[in-house]
This record gives C-alpha cells, sequence and structure tokens, in this order.
C-alpha cells in the first residue's frame, strides 16, 4: 500500500505543526498535579502528559513547561500527587489551567495527612508520588516519580483531553 492508497489525506512538512496535528488527534487523559512550595503553600496545574513509566518498581512521567507558574515549586519538591479526573471534575480542570492565584480557594481540597499534599474531591484515583528525577528539556522538563501510594474514589468514566477540549469517553468498543 502507498501513501494514495492510505487513509491519509494530508502530509505536513513542518515538524511542529507535523506534531500539534498529531497530538490534537490522539486524547489523553486529564490529570491534576498538585505539591506544595517551599512555604508550605499549595501548588498545582492541569496535565495530560501523564503515563505510566513502569511497575517494579512503580514509576510515572509527567512533563511540564519550564515557564509555568508551578516550575519554582516543582524543581525543588520532594512529593507530588497525581490525581486522575473524572467526568465529574472539568471544572477543576479548567480551574487548575487558569490564574494560578485562585486554584486552591475553593473548599474543595484536604490535605494528605502523611506528605501533607492537596488533594482534591472528585476524582478517580490519586498517586501519592516521590519525585525521583527531573530532566529539563529545551524549555520544559521531563519529572520522574516513584509510587508510594494511592487513593482510590468511585471509578466515574475518565476526562479526556482531545482535539483542544475535554471530553468524556463514549461507549467502550471491546
Amino acid at each position: 500500500m502507498n501513501l494514495e492508497e492510505s487513509y491519509i489525506v494530508q502530509e505536513i512538512i513542518d515538524p511542529t505543526e507535523s506534531l500539534k496535528q498529531a497530538f490534537r488527534r490522539h486524547a489523553s487523559g486529564v490529570c491534576v498535579i498538585t505539591l506544595n512550595d517551599a512555604a508550605g503553600s499549595p501548588v498545582g496545574f492541569t496535565a495530560t502528559s501523564v503515563t505510566s513509566l513502569g511497575s517494579e518498581p512503580a514509576l510515572a512521567t509527567f512533563n511540564v513547561a519550564r515557564g509555568a507558574s508551578s516550575w519554582p515549586a516543582l524543581s525543588s519538591a520532594e512529593f507530588v500527587a497525581i490525581q486522575m479526573l473524572n467526568e465529574g471534575s472539568l471544572e477543576l480542570a479548567k480551574k487548575m489551567s487558569q490564574d494560578h492565584t485562585k486554584r486552591f480557594l475553593d473548599d474543595d481540597w484536604f490535605v494528605e495527612p502523611t506528605t501533607k499534599l492537596p488533594i482534591f474531591n472528585q476524582v478517580n484515583a490519586v498517586l501519592i508520588c516521590k519525585v525521583r528525577e527531573r530532566h529539563e528539556v529545551e524549555a520544559n522538563a521531563v519529572i520522574v516519580v516513584e509510587i508510594v501510594s494511592g487513593l482510590l474514589a468511585e471509578e466515574l468514566p475518565s476526562l479526556l483531553y482531545h482535539h483542544r477540549g475535554y471530553v468524556v469517553p463514549g461507549e467502550r468498543q471491546s
């Protein structure tokens, strides 16, 4: 089969545009990452770059722009919480991607007793993580974390990010 016989409809030569267009077509799970800054104040942001790295040991990664408001705290944090969002978490996802000074004003979170991390109420699951490595790449960073423990809530359909918008999965295909 060649390009003319495939379902491919467009070739994009520019690498940046290729990346943007391809990832707009790739749905990602939506998470909120929370941590504390050096003074103990809560910090957090919405992330769609979270992925499992391995299970023995239990590792995950996520990416962040080093120009983000959360980067100063994240660059030295020992622990973070990865919170998987569900269909009821849309407003939380939006809030955590907007003005960083307003992210923790509502009474929709609590403090995890062991690590003192801020944890939001309406999520599917939470992973309490120890930061293991930080890799600075261009204007971004890849954060590698080791899972310390987890918290599970009633499982609801996951919140996804697809084509620059939030969606909830439809009927399961298999």
